[in-house]
């Protein structure tokens, strides 16, 4: 493996460390979501600092944060904004919701109706909301950090596949270590220590052109569609005796969304160049929500991590050697 240098959001990720403790997983999907403009889910149970770490990574690229809390008796215009009636004016004015901010976070995704995941959806997929016959931009950045909690199904909405393929990534939160726990309640009870913006968006923009021009060679490419079409036919990889348990798999965006996330870690971590490591690195993350899985794997106790671990114990790593281009100034 060639060296990596330090990245250029190493300073963000250590602002952002001073208030997070472990996590590391979740920070990192977090700035690569951002630099490929891409939407991440989080599955954790409560009190695991989710919404701490969106609040801090906002503070920390010095853009603009906003938090719903999703219920049953929301409804559209709470999101997205509506058209109220000014009398001073006689007329119409628009009057905007939370989404229109740098980074929102969706508390609870999954307890909305479908008629406000669907309002989330646009804004999501199109980068812009439409309020009466208007359509207007999302801001830039935009990064949407949906939750949900995967132990209670009382008054929730499950989120359709549709929606749960917009999302580039699904990352799961677990409980800290007792070392990362003792650190945690020793912050908290304790004066907070102030996270102070050390990116600007402009520069955070620029990151994100230099990401897309990050180097894939062909064989990474065909590598995240291989992985990609063994979860719809995996007798074709090998693993006939798995088929029984998937229902439909990866729809042709998680190919997309790996070599997109490739190039986001690659860059995260110093490089102009991607690496077949770096999808393999993403690829549960990418896939375990884009597979529908059968009644039978669901009697059997067989999880989406499951099945991807055999697929990529089935599926060969290509051997790639780096290349270092030097990627046009942003």
């Amino acid at each position: 493996m060639p060296e990596e240098t330090s990245g250029p959001l190493e300073q963000t990720l250590y602002e952002v460390k001073k208030t997070i403790v472990g996590q590391d997983a979740l920070l990192e999907r977090m700035l690569v979501a951002l630099l490929a403009r891409g939407h991440l889910l989080v599955e954790g149970v409560p009190g695991l600092a989710k919404t701490m770490a969106v609040k801090a990574l906002a503070n920390a690229v010095g853009g603009e944060f906003q938090r719903i809390q999703f219920t049953s008796d929301l409804v559209p215009a709470d999101v997205v904004g509506t058209r109220i009636f000014n009398q001073r004016e006689g007329g119409f004015e628009v009057s905007f919701g939370p989404v229109f901010t740098n980074l929102l976070l969706a508390d609870e995704i999954n307890r909305a109706p479908a008629k406000v995941q669907s309002a989330l959806l646009e804004v999501m997929q199109e980068r812009q909301v439409t309020i009466g016959r208007e359509s207007f931009p999302a801001p830039d950045p935009f990064l949407v950090m949906a939750t949900q909690n995967p132990i209670e199904s009382e008054g929730t909405y499950p989120l359709p596949e549709a929606q749960l393929d917009r999302f580039m990534l699904k990352v799961l939160v677990g409980y800290p270590s007792a070392t990362e726990e003792f650190v945690v309640v020793e912050r908290m009870t304790t004066p907070p220590v102030s996270t102070t913006a050390v990116l600007d968006l402009d520069t955070l923009r620029a990151h994100q052109r230099a990401t897309e021009a990050v180097y894939v060679d062909p064989q990474i490419i065909e590598y995240a569609v291989t992985l990609a079409a063994a979860t719809r036919d995996l007798s074709a990889a090998g693993l006939g005796e798995l088929a029984r348990y998937v229902s439909f798999g990866a729809s042709p965006r998680a190919s997309i969304n790996m070599v997109l996330g490739a190039k986001a870690l690659a860059f995260l971590r110093g490089r102009d160049y991607a690496l077949p490591g770096d999808v393999r690195e993403l690829a549960r993350d990418v896939l375990r929500h884009r597979i529908v899985l059968s009644y039978e794997a669901l009697a059997d106790d067989v999880s989406a991590d499951d099945l991807l671990d055999r697929v990529l114990a089935a599926v060969e790593q290509p051997e790639v050697e780096p290349v270092r281009r030097t990627a046009p100034a942003p």
